[in-house]
């Protein structure tokens, strides 16, 4: 966990669980498998549980950790705070009871602004009904390319106050003849390309992406009407709807986003 992050559209990170299991292609150079194997030979207690070699690796073993549900009370002034960089919430091994935990936690704390993202849509969608969606909570799917694209649909149907989307890495089109992106329903969307030294695989999604990118150069810093987002963190803690934290990710307003994509199809 870490009180400021690198990650630009967040402020800090808080990671109640660690470790997971690859599920589709955007997973295959995760960059948390491969720090938690450093972690794990730096001797963190928290990455010492191993994961399945097939899916996950040494210090990324699903481990739920109840002593960091009190690290977001110890925070003073208000932050935008990724839940589980370093997991996902919705993996079938961490307990429904434990989630609640986390929910109940981020409701008691409303001055912070919480984002999750998961993977894993099937499983959020099943146990939607049986949590308590707090106004701060930020809910995501990641989809790197359009085999993935239920996973909008199934966060569609959870009443977050906020739905996002995080098409990163985008490894593949949006838009093909067997499916294609809709974002009714979503109010942001994130994009980008896959980093990491001789492993990021190239994003060829043809024209759609020629067209957000080309719009996403600066060419509008911030405006009114949800072009480019390159403003404070702060801005994302005053309403769910808010501004979020971004200066130079690709982050933009859905409905900007839907006509970009549209327009480059």
């Amino acid at each position: 966990m870490a009180d400021r992050s690198s990650i630009e559209w967040t402020e800090a990170t808080w990671n109640p669980t660690t470790g997971c299991d690859k599920v589709s292609p955007g997973c295959d150079n995760c960059y948390a498998l491969a720090l938690s194997k450093r972690l794990k030979a730096m001797g963190s207690e928290k990455y010492q549980v191993d994961g399945d070699p097939r899916t996950s690796g040494p210090g990324f073993g699903l481990t739920v950790h109840p002593d960091s549900l009190s690290l977001p009370y110890t925070w003073r002034s208000p932050r935008v705070v990724f839940v589980n960089s370093m997991s996902d919430l919705f993996h079938a091994r961490v307990p429904l009871g434990f989630v609640r935990d986390v929910f109940a936690v981020m409701a008691d704390t409303p001055q912070h602004t919480y984002q999750v993202l998961t993977k894993r849509s099937h499983r959020l969608r099943r146990v939607a009904d049986g949590l308590a969606w707090p106004a701060n909570l930020w809910m995501g799917v990641s989809v790197e390319n359009a085999a993935q694209l239920v996973r909008v649909d199934e966060l569609r149907s959870v009443p977050a106050a906020v739905r996002f989307v995080s098409a990163e890495p985008l490894l593949g089109p949006l838009f093909t003849p067997a499916a294609s992106l809709d974002l009714t329903g979503i109010g942001w969307v994130i994009t980008g390309g896959e980093s990491g030294r001789g492993r990021a695989r190239a994003t060829r999604t043809g024209s759609a992406r020629s067209a957000m990118r080309a719009r996403l150069r600066g060419r509008r810093s911030s405006t009114s009407s949800g072009a480019v987002v390159r403003r404070s963190p702060a801005a994302a803690r005053s309403t769910a709807s808010s501004t979020p934290p971004c200066r130079h990710c690709s982050l933009v307003r859905a409905d900007q986003a839907q006509a970009w994509f549209t327009a480059g199809r």
